[in-house]
């Protein structure tokens, strides 16, 4: 580790060691470590599909099965990953370090491993591929990774399921975004892990952070959009990066 890591780990230690309450954001990077696929090619293409295709509210109404064909192959790869390093350090500053709601992570991510990994105040923005929406009775049920078929139907009223995800054109859920921007308000120590700060509105959780008063700590592969704006950055796998930060905390 040459010194000017050794410097930006030693003041994201202090910055932690200071703080009383935490939030992380986290983005496809994180997962990315686990092998979940972004899916999304240089082409802009999702597995061959515009995301007009499969990835909006007019798509599913437009060709339901083509959506969930695409989707179920989402939750079917899902099978064959497991949370990583950095999945479970966060697990640990909650637990151990964090304890009693002064811990959050708000994840873009809609793959469920925060929660696989033990984390238990998690804020998914952009919703969870393991869980169904009934488009007729509203009813939100975790489904895990079974089989659902091309066009589920709700077990309740017998409507078609969708996944529970917020597409292109859609609103955050009102609850989780409030219960997100919370944990950020009243944070003093805010972590920004493997995302690229231009997804919106997640990215702007970070100049709120900062406005509270929060220092901020970037982990990412390289440098984004915020690095100039935080008041750390460490830049390689979050995998390594984030147990090194846990043991800086004992």
């Amino acid at each position: 580790m040459n010194i000017a890591h050794q410097t930006a780990f030693d003041q994201a230690g202090d910055i932690l060691r200071r703080a009383t309450r935490v939030t992380a954001l986290t983005g496809a990077g994180v997962s990315a470590e686990s092998g979940v696929p972004t899916f999304r090619g240089s082409d802009g293409l999702w597995e061959g599909h515009r995301i007009e295709e499969v990835a909006t509210p007019f798509a599913f109404r437009r060709d339901p099965s083509l959506v969930w064909k695409f989707y179920n192959q989402r939750r079917a790869n899902l099978m064959t990953v497991q949370p990583n390093a950095g999945h479970f350090a966060l697990v640990e500053m909650e637990i151990r370090h964090f304890p009693d709601d002064r811990f959050a992570v708000i994840t873009q991510n809609v793959d469920g491993l925060h929660r696989a990994a033990g984390s238990q105040r998690v804020f998914e923005v952009h919703g969870n591929l393991r869980r169904t929406r009934c488009t007729k009775c509203h009813i939100v049920e975790h489904r895990g990774l079974e089989v659902l078929g091309d066009l589920p139907a709700c077990p309740h009223c017998g409507g078609l399921l969708r996944p529970d995800i917020v597409w292109f054109h859609e609103m955050l859920p009102e609850d989780v975004w409030e219960a997100a921007a919370m944990a950020t308000a009243t944070c003093d120590a805010f972590l920004v892990i493997g995302t690229s700060a231009v997804v919106y509105p997640a990215a702007g959780l970070i100049e709120a952070a900062k406005r509270a008063g929060a220092q901020v700590i970037e982990i990412n592969l390289v440098e984004t959009d915020a690095s100039e704006t935080v008041d750390v950055g460490l830049y390689g796998k979050s995998g390594e990066i984030l147990p090194e930060l846990v043991k800086r905390l004992h």
